[in-house]
């Protein structure tokens, strides 16, 4: 249901990096405004504070900016930034207090009913006929909210910022079948949240 984003990069990109990399603010602040949306999005579905988001969107850029002659295009910069962002969030919520919510260590747990395919409600009607796009939009953040930080990275990694399970393995230093079993529970997780808002429309237009 969430609408799944290209990742596109400039022409000349690493043009821009090498301008970058030699002190040219211009160039910079093109990549910034190429990215920063992605940015944005990823560090809010950590945080899930609008405030913090942005404090962590300069936060990142910043951090970008003082790393960027270490940038060696081995990797998409995007996903050189994304790992960025992600590091920089989790700094800053371990710096206001205990924060165990990024741990990939622990396996999920399989018997979870709210991630079970068959415990899932179908949708008789596709909610995008029955609300607006802000509206749904603000319920698929909150339902994404409710499930837990490593599956809300990497659902919003895969899922809404288009990037493949390799970059996202690369990204988050995981193996490739972690990464497809977080994301697996990411999207059950998800769609069982938001049956809670859909369920009542599809029980009403059934009868």
């Amino acid at each position: 249901m969430m609408e799944r984003r290209m990742l596109v990069e400039l022409d000349n990109e690493i043009a821009l990096v090498r301008l970058a990399q030699s002190g040219s603010p211009d160039a910079f602040g093109t990549l910034v405004n190429q990215y920063e949306g992605m940015v944005y999005r990823l560090v809010r579905a950590i945080t899930t504070s609008d405030e913090d988001a942005e404090e962590l969107l300069e936060a990142t850029f910043l951090q970008a900016r003082e790393d960027v002659g270490e940038f060696r295009g081995e990797e998409r910069l995007h996903s050189w930034l994304a790992r960025i962002a992600i590091d920089t969030a989790i700094v800053r919520l371990r710096r206001h207090g205990p924060f165990t919510g990024y741990s990939f260590d622990e396996p999920m747990n399989n018997t979870d009913a709210m991630s079970s395919p068959g415990r899932v409600q179908e949708w008789i009607h596709d909610p995008r006929h029955s609300y607006s796009k802000a509206d749904l939009d603000a319920i698929l953040s909150r339902a994404l909210e409710d499930i837990e930080t490593p599956l809300r990275i990497i659902f919003v990694l895969g899922d809404i910022e288009g990037f493949s399970v390799e970059e996202i393995a690369d990204i988050l230093g995981l193996s490739l079948p972690v990464v497809k079993t977080y994301r697996t529970h990411a999207r059950l997780k998800l769609r069982a949240n938001l049956s809670i808002w859909f369920e009542n429309l599809s029980v009403s237009a059934s009868k």
